[in-house]
């Protein structure tokens, strides 16, 4: 199996339009936790409408995910200005009140762990050979078979896919 990891920094704090809380620590501890199952991932960006926080964050997680150091003081470049105002890699989190109570949170946690049990895993299909009533069969017994039709001839017998006909061919 392997996993395919969409990192949103939408769920960062601060972000436009998102509105949690997470600091980038805590949504490269996200990162590290799935990565701790030791499977091949495939790992993308997403959503994440503060530019600099995007940019901080799929750093970060990209260190993490190559088990590189990385200095918290960003270097001086071209955008140096847009990290104002500590120029630093972390987003910290927000002082807000969590109103996420225990029970609610386990509420939630339950009805997703019964959705997912109830998800039955895609069936296994065997390779086969094609069989052979699948071949383009000639148009015309009068063909010869070691001849090809150019591929002028074979564009002109496409037909656009914006042709709609009432009936079978008019």
């Amino acid at each position: 199996g392997a996993v395919v990891l969409q990192c949103g920094a939408d769920s960062l704090s601060g972000d436009r339009l998102g509105c949690f809380n997470l600091s980038s620590k805590g949504h490269g501890e996200c990162v590290e936790f799935v990565k701790s199952f030791r499977l091949p991932m495939l790992v993308l960006g997403g959503g994440g409408y503060t530019i600099r926080n995007v940019a901080r964050c799929w750093c970060y997680e990209t260190a993490l995910l190559l088990d590189q150091p990385i200095a918290e003081d960003l270097p001086h470049n071209d955008y140096f200005e847009y990290y104002h105002p500590d120029f630093r890699l972390t987003v910290p989190s927000a002082q807000m009140e969590n109103l996420n109570t225990a029970e609610y949170l386990e509420k939630n946690k339950q009805a997703i762990l019964e959705n997912l049990s109830q998800i039955k895993g895609a069936p296994s299909v065997q390779l086969q050979d094609v069989p052979p009533d699948t071949e383009m069969e000639s148009d015309s017994d009068s063909e010869d078979p070691d001849v090809r039709e150019s591929t002028r001839a074979l564009d002109r017998r496409v037909e656009p896919p914006n042709e709609f006909y009432d009936t079978a061919k008019e």
